[in-house]
């Protein structure tokens, strides 16, 4: 059996591939994602792998073509693709989220997959008015109208109606969807850090200085959760087992308050009113201090608690982990910035992250060949066993050290320098990927900031080998004029500037190229630090690609910016591939709307969380929810203007 795996680098698409690997029945697996991840790592190396946008900054036509090519053979499509951040751009999730699971389940029935598995949510769900002290547990039968206060609700429930007219319109693909609860593992502790929480929170306190009370919503009756790994051996047997139909994925237990004081906190906690709450969370989404929003704490108080037995009969699912014992794992996975081995899942700390140059050695490995590891330090960083000498002798091998013909004072304030401008160009480049995020440039901008920002550690910690200063006063003082750098506007203030991404590849091309200066210095030098020349010919070569890179995305941007006629910011293509004469204020709106046959676009989905203290939604919104999928969605014949 031959699966395609789409958007298989995440949290729940890493667990999907260790899943598959183990099931006997699969043969084969292709992964799919905007970016690609470490193909030699476990478990991407066992796999095919395509880089597809499937609606971000792509046309309807491009990317159901390159879906088809990848879906070639495939008997299963399992579709896992969801963008959650960011939360202000609403039409952007709506076409991702939305429009690209109708893009995958129409490719997968153009490649003649006989199944579909999407993944739903128990935040599909609508509203329960009685979720009272006994947490009556609601099946698959519960209504899917979702939590109107909710981005994330309100577009899983737009997903399901999607996928239920696919289902009428193509009978001969066996349709079943997943709706697993909140989903934890210790390697996407990262990950959901900086998708809920913010970078910037200090979490590895949690291990050490816990606040006094846990601060809960009240009215949190319970919270379910499942481990990534339970949940990936679901969408196994849904594959193997060809199902159909919806599945509540839960472990068996719920997290009341005190369970969850108990595995957060001392033990104790203290109730707040939601509305509090609600405003507290708006205020500090809005300023940019914690990455979520409200809609996130209505959907919490609002969803039904799932009763997870049709899967354990249909599927022969048992959850092998407890909801408290993968809270945990999430919790110890904060605390130490665990991740693994893609961007979405990319660890906290730089230096957990191996750089390999071509000759296999880490950047934390450049001295000359014979010489000695600079501490065992970096393969507790990584996780790795610690390095076994081959003979007693490796361990006395010198370490680097800088030799009495070079200044130490000069080489010191050279590399402090550099590193001052890596703290600013590291910053500034993921900045400009995150900005570019539905455009087709995205995906090697993103990659290449994830490059710098490891040669970032690695040159921190080659100053820290050689023993010289950092000098943190100076990456304080260039993170700070980054950060003030981005209130120059280029023209708008509340949307994007096309001309910040002509200036930013402009500054970004002359930064690495002055970054190739530094590795061209330091191999000059690298016999008199007692370290290999051959990474720093690697670095440089690396450098020369980056450049090209953002040349490319300069050239992209320079083509678009001053023009009224092209729009820089989304897919920019209609199905016809002509270019539309579309003004360029993002986030944009689907293609559609420079189709001349096109059907009238749908309003953008108003998130009532907007609201700063609004009350949570009720089951009374049901028939309220806008259908924004009209019955002919998935018609006999041919599909509408705007697919």
């Amino acid at each position: 059996m031959r699966v395609a795996v789409v958007g298989a680098t995440g949290n729940t698409g890493t667990a999907v591939l260790r899943a598959l690997a183990d099931t006997p029945e699969v043969t084969s697996v292709i992964g799919i994602a905007r970016r690609m991840p470490d193909t030699e790592a476990e478990p991407y190396a066992g796999c095919e792998w395509a880089a597809i946008d499937i609606a971000a900054g792509s046309s309807p036509d491009d990317a159901s073509h390159a879906l088809e090519g990848a879906f070639a053979g495939a008997d299963a499509v399992i579709h896992l693709a969801w963008l959650i951040q960011p939360n202000s751009e609403r039409n952007l999730l709506r076409r991702v989220n939305v429009d690209g699971t109708e893009r995958v389940a129409r490719a997968a029935a153009a490649a003649g997959a006989r199944q579909l598995v999407v993944a739903s949510s128990a935040g599909a769900y609508s509203p329960d008015p009685d979720r009272d002290p006994a947490l009556e547990r609601r099946d698959e039968s519960w209504p899917v109208a979702g939590v109107r206060t909710s981005h994330y609700s309100v577009d899983k429930a737009a997903q399901e109606r999607v996928l239920d007219e696919f289902a009428a319109a193509h009978p001969e693909v066996t349709v079943a969807r997943l709706r697993p609860a909140l989903v934890f593992q210790a390697e996407a502790a990262s990950q959901i850090q900086r998708y809920f929480l913010g970078g910037w929170m200090p979490v590895q306190l949690l291990d050490s200085a816990k606040p006094p009370a846990l601060p809960l919503p009240r009215g949190l009756r319970g919270v379910q959760a499942v481990h990534a790994d339970d949940l990936a051996r679901a969408y196994a047997a849904a594959v193997v087992q060809g199902a159909s139909g919806a599945f509540n994925i839960c472990a068996d237990d719920v997290l009341g308050p005190q369970d969850l004081a108990d595995i957060i906190d001392h033990g104790r906690y203290v109730e707040l009113p939601p509305r509090l709450v609600r405003a507290l969370l708006f205020g500090g989404h809005k300023t940019g201090l914690i990455a979520a929003d409200e809609g996130w704490i209505d959907m919490a108080l609002a969803v039904p608690v799932m009763d997870n037995t049709r899967a354990k009969a249909e599927l022969d699912w048992q959850p092998h982990h407890s909801a408290a014992d993968a809270l945990r794992s999430l919790l110890r996975g904060m605390v130490e910035g665990q991740g693994g081995g893609s961007i979405p899942l990319r660890p906290r700390d730089p230096g957990r992250t191996d750089l390999t140059d071509s000759a296999g050695r880490t950047p934390h490995d450049t001295r000359r060949d014979g010489d000695s590891p600079s501490g065992a330090a970096d393969a507790a960083h990584t996780g790795a066993p610690d390095p076994q000498p081959e003979s007693p002798s490796d361990d006395d091998r010198p370490a680097p050290r800088i030799s009495d013909r070079i200044s130490e004072h000069l080489l010191g304030l050279y590399l402090s320098d550099h590193l001052s401008g890596a703290t600013a160009g590291a910053d500034r480049a993921e900045r400009l990927a995150a900005s570019a995020i539905d455009t087709p440039v995205y995906a090697r901008l993103s990659e290449t900031a994830e490059e710098i920002r490891l040669e970032r550690a690695f040159l921190q910690q080659l100053i820290d080998d050689l023993g010289l200063p950092r000098r943190g006063y100076r990456q304080a003082a260039a993170w700070a004029g980054e950060h003030l750098g981005r209130l120059k506007g280029n023209g708008r203030v509340l949307a994007r500037s096309p001309l910040t991404l002509v200036l930013e590849a402009e500054l970004m091309r002359s930064a690495v190229i002055g970054k190739l200066g530094l590795w061209q210095t330091l191999g000059e030098l690298a016999e008199e630090l007692g370290l290999d020349p051959e990474t720093f010919a690697e670095l440089g070569a690396r450098a020369q690609q980056q450049a090209a890179v953002f040349g490319e995305v300069h050239e992209y941007a320079r083509e678009r910016a001053f023009r009224e006629d092209r729009r820089t910011f989304g897919p920019e293509h209609g199905a016809d591939g002509a270019d539309g004469p579309v003004p360029d204020a993002g986030p944009d709106p689907d293609p559609a709307a420079t189709r001349a046959d096109a059907p009238p676009e749908p309003e953008t989905p108003v998130d009532l969380a907007e609201r700063p203290g609004a009350s949570q939604a009720t089951h009374e919104h049901e028939d309220e929810l806008v259908d924004e999928w009209g019955e002919e969605s998935f018609p006999a014949s041919d599909p509408p203007a705007h697919y």
